[in-house]
């Protein structure tokens, strides 16, 4: 005899697109802001006339350090110098793959000391270092997704950067020419969703050349597009770990379009770092064992 499906058994249930992205522990690596100012002009959004709340700015500082501590990930800090106030930005101190880290060379003088500090931290801690001879900032402007290592040029991180980094990775180097001077750095213009095989994007179209905006859509034909009011309110400058997006509570627009997408929205307020043109990935270098 065929048995027949009882009418009170429970209908299957799918997981939903959110469920089925599953977030990847990380390890970052942050510097407490608690020399952070605005003493010199770097980029448009820097006025060396500009007051910063200091307490506020570390407020705003240990609320994202400990949204990535309540959503699993580990979190080291380097010590903070008197007289580097960007040191916050510990995104542009590095970039670490497999292991491997390949250091900084700051276009701006005032911010090249930095580049010895953070170094000191990565050999302590059991790296090999490797300094650039071309100037090259770090995660700011080299964002790994997927097979790639993605990599802006215009504003800060040269074109001869990149090819060392090609040199000492041994991955694919992509260059992308920015254009808008708002987007200095890659990591203001364009982050990365998912870091598997076949990883997926977040960018604005209009932060690059025409020829760098081809690239990508043949690249990252399902990308994700924001707008400019979500660019410069620093919505590009997001940290996902696969589920969760670290974003600014600004990128309303941009959160939206995250949500259809499956991702989980996880606004982080540091608007008071966006005086220095900053947010949440500036703060945040990852370390790729």
């Amino acid at each position: 005899m065929v048995s027949t499906p009882s009418r009170h058994r429970r209908k299957r249930r799918y997981p939903s697109v959110a469920e089925s992205r599953v977030p990847r522990p990380r390890r970052f690596l942050v510097c407490e802001p608690s020399h952070f100012g605005v003493q010199y002009a770097i980029n448009p959004w820097m006025h060396p006339d500009t007051s910063v709340d200091v307490d506020l700015a570390r407020g705003q500082w240990q609320a994202l350090i400990n949204a990535y501590r309540a959503h699993g990930h580990t979190v080291d800090t380097v010590q903070p110098v008197a007289d580097l106030p960007d040191m916050v930005f510990a995104a542009n101190s590095a970039l670490v793959l497999a292991g491997r880290v390949f250091g900084s060379y700051f276009h701006a003088p005032q911010r090249r000391p930095e580049s010895t500090v953070y170094d000191s931290w990565f050999k302590a801690a059991g790296f090999d270092v490797y300094r650039p001879e071309s100037v090259c900032e770090g995660e700011g402007d080299l964002v790994p997704a997927g097979r790639y290592v993605l990599a802006g040029t215009g504003f800060r991180t040269t074109v001869e950067a990149h090819r060392e980094v090609q040199e000492f990775f041994g991955v694919p180097v992509i260059s992308l020419r920015l254009v808008d001077p708002y987007f200095y750095h890659l990591d203001t213009a364009l982050f990365v969703l998912d870091d598997g095989h076949e990883a997926n994007i977040v960018y604005y179209p209009e932060a690059f050349s025409p020829g760098s905006r081809e690239v990508l859509q043949r690249l990252f034909p399902n990308a994700v597009l924001a707008t400019r009011e979500d660019a410069l309110a620093f919505g590009l400058n997001s940290v996902s770990d696969g589920r969760h997006v670290f974003i600014s509570p600004g990128a309303t627009a941009l959160a939206d379009q995250l949500v259809r997408h499956g991702y989980v929205p996880v606004p982080v307020d540091l608007s008071e770092f966006f005086k220095a043109g900053g947010g949440i990935k500036c703060c945040t270098q990852e370390i790729r064992s």
